[in-house]
């Protein structure tokens, strides 16, 4: 399985919005209330590649052996970098893999001292993110959804107590 991060706006418009009204990716996302169509999610990618610029990091575009399987990355939220992660439901299984790639990206070479994560409150399946090592830092509230949020320090970091507050991960496979 080649993994191959490139930015959002590289990415079919199409794709992009086939994924974020596919119900299976829906359940997942308790934010996102109504279907999108083009023009709005031209601005949403606008707003994810501005994160770049803002931040110095943001999300990415992922394709999987050279098929588009979903968006993730780091996004600013409260003050963290938070991972965020939607696959198309045909790359559901390979979140491990990618998530890897980008905490690589994060502590390698971007050199943040943690990551935290926000999982919707009716995710009940959390072992893959403790098996990576994230600890769960309490709930937060977004938009009136309850999250469960985790941090991922930097290895070799001296842990330190931090606020909880709140982001995403979500679901995955289309292809060409």
């Amino acid at each position: 399985m080649n993994v191959q991060l490139i930015r959002l706006s590289e990415v079919a418009i199409a794709d992009i919005v086939a994924l974020h009204n596919d119900p299976r990716v829906l359940r997942h996302m308790p934010l996102a209330r109504r279907a999108v169509d083009e023009s709005q999610c031209r601005e949403w990618v606008q707003g994810k590649e501005a994160q770049w610029d803002e931040n110095g990091y943001g999300p990415w575009g992922i394709l999987i052996d050279g098929c588009f399987a979903g968006w993730g990355g780091l996004q600013q939220e409260r003050g963290d970098a938070d991972l965020a992660l939607v696959l198309s439901p045909d790359y559901w299984g390979s979140g491990r893999r990618i998530v890897q790639k980008i905490l690589d990206i994060a502590f390698d070479e971007m050199g943040l001292e943690s990551v935290t994560a926000l999982l919707p409150s009716g995710r009940v399946r959390v072992r893959g993110m403790l098996r990576m090592g994230f600890q769960a830092e309490g709930q937060v509230r977004i938009s009136g959804s309850l999250f469960h949020r985790y941090r991922l320090r930097a290895p070799g970091r001296i842990s330190r107590p931090d606020s909880a507050d709140d982001a995403g991960i979500a679901s995955r496979r289309h292809c060409c």
